[in-house]
């Protein structure tokens, strides 16, 4: 059973705190660029578990009157249609999932920013749009040698060519869909607006990972380097932070490697660089938060392993570079584990041997271990949640939760009327069927009941997932990996 390893309450007030005596700093208005997701930050609840994936949202709302939410978005990321891979959606509506989300919870949301724009037809598409919604757009172009020419960059030619953001409060979060798009550019060039306005303005990083007072090979700066390795972030020891104060802080290679140019930056606006390292920057206190660090380890090498998958499956799916997973493999060994660490693999695997089909197994919070098998009227998916569900609710095995007689009906309309090759019932569907069955049949409604209960469960596919069977069970809070291959050799997968 997985332990708690981090205090959420004591990090709000903490993080919190620590926010509002930076925005005092620097005379009362303070630019806050925000790394990583703020709504659903899994990673985070995975390597620290007891941080609530909501954590920076309910951090944010005890300074919800005095702050205001800027989302910036490349336009080449919306030409490209790219996508977030936890939850399969583009950018721009990310985008729009984002506002609707902030307002939700009485977040202001003053305005979308279009960075890198050069007129691309998908990105002025979006912007109508936006403005069709009654939502105020501004658009921030493309600086020539940027970042190495600063005295070009911090002119007229330069931030002064962008739209100035009209801002209202005194704590401005500046957020993404995603990395690489300009959040950081878009602080700087306010900055160097609201000088030319007359306003005191500051800048700082929120950045969760690394965690800056941890060592630098901890398991949980390791998985943000496995979670980043597409982007070629190393976690390293801060130099600058050495040289002005002889402590040790680790920090990551982008950071240090544009700290010079920003430190110059900041000088050429505001006169003086209030930072004397990229460590200064930042506003992490998610270190202190941390209760059990032994806890915290074991669930950081899992999320490793996780990671590992991931980049294989990415990799088998075109999706990624090639050397993505064996920099991966690396930070397992540097931490001392191997893909035996992750009990529902051999598992899932023994039974695809065995039943000579895929196989799907799940490892619940007791440790107990539940496999699925593939069959003419369930996937493997379908079959373990089903017999995940009988286990948690103390079914029999031999009980059927969902009759043959109304599997049948829905394979017929699948294959028949909606053309779908594949049979089968996926994971959704089988959870509809539970879910109809479930008012009349009490033993369904039982089961069905304990779908609460798989949140923070481990579990393995011996084959690459439909998306569909994917999404589920990321809905699900299941952590969920796959082998890297799919069931059948076709060229196309949708099922």
């Amino acid at each position: 059973m997985q332990k708690i390893g981090f205090d959420n309450e004591k990090y709000i007030t903490l993080q919190s705190q620590n926010i509002r005596d930076r925005i005092a700093a620097f005379g009362g208005k303070l630019y806050m660029e925000f790394g990583g997701k703020l709504f659903d930050d899994y990673h985070a609840s995975r390597v620290l578990p007891g941080f609530a994936p909501d954590a920076k949202v309910k951090m944010l709302l005890q300074l919800k009157d005095d702050a205001e939410i800027v989302i910036a978005i490349n336009a080449d990321a919306i030409e490209k249609n790219k996508r977030r891979g936890d939850l399969g959606i583009t950018y721009d509506l990310d985008t729009l999932r984002l506002i609707d989300a902030f307002r939700g919870i009485g977040l202001y949301v003053g305005s979308v920013v279009i960075t890198r724009y050069t007129g691309q037809p998908s990105a002025e598409a979006f912007e109508k749009r936006l403005k069709t919604l009654g939502v105020k757009v501004y658009r921030h172009y493309p600086i020539k040698e940027y970042p190495s020419n600063i005295p070009y960059i911090v002119s007229e030619e330069g931030f002064g060519k962008n739209d100035y953001i009209e801002t209202e409060r005194r704590l401005v979060v500046v957020t993404a869909p995603g990395p690489g798009s300009g959040k950081m550019a878009t602080c700087l060039s306010q900055l160097y607006h609201e000088n030319k306005h007359g306003v005191k303005a500051g800048y700082a990083k929120f950045e969760t990972f690394p965690i800056w007072n941890l060592p630098l090979k901890h398991p949980v700066n390791v998985a943000y380097e496995a979670a980043t390795a597409d982007l070629n972030d190393l976690n390293m020891i801060d130099p600058f932070h050495m040289e002005a104060y002889g402590k040790m802080a680790v920090n990551y290679n982008r950071d240090i490697d544009i700290f010079p140019v920003l430190n110059a930056m900041l000088e050429q606006i505001l006169g003086v660089s209030p930072y004397k390292s990229p460590t200064d920057m930042g506003v992490n206190m998610a270190g202190f938060a941390i209760s059990d660090d032994e806890a915290v380890k074991e669930a950081a090498k899992q999320e490793i392993i996780r990671r590992y998958y991931s980049a294989q499956v990415c990799y088998r799916q075109g999706l990624s570079e090639q050397n993505d997973a064996p920099k991966i493999e690396l930070l397992m060994n540097q931490v001392g584990v191997t893909s035996a660490n992750r009990p529902v693999v051999k598992a899932a695997l023994d039974k695809a041997e065995a039943t000579g089909a895929p196989a799907t197994a799940i490892e619940l919070k007791n440790g107990e271990i539940i496999t699925g098998k593939t069959s003419s009227l369930l996937g493997a998916s379908s079959s373990m949640l089903l017999n995940c569900l009988k286990v948690l609710a103390g079914i029999p095995d031999d009980i059927n939760l969902i009759s043959p007689t109304i599997i049948g009906p829905i394979q017929q309309l699948k294959t028949e009327i909606l053309g779908n090759h594949n049979p089968r019932l996926h994971t959704d569907e089988v959870l509809i069927a539970l879910s109809i069955g479930a008012a009349t049949n009490d033993t369904a409604k039982k089961a069905l009941n304990q779908l609460k209960n798989l949140a923070g469960a481990e579990a393995h596919s011996s084959v690459i997932l439909s998306r569909v069977d994917e999404q589920v069970f990321r809905k699900l809070g299941v952590n969920i990996t796959c082998e890297p291959k799919y069931q059948t050799k076709k060229l196309y997968h949708n099922s």
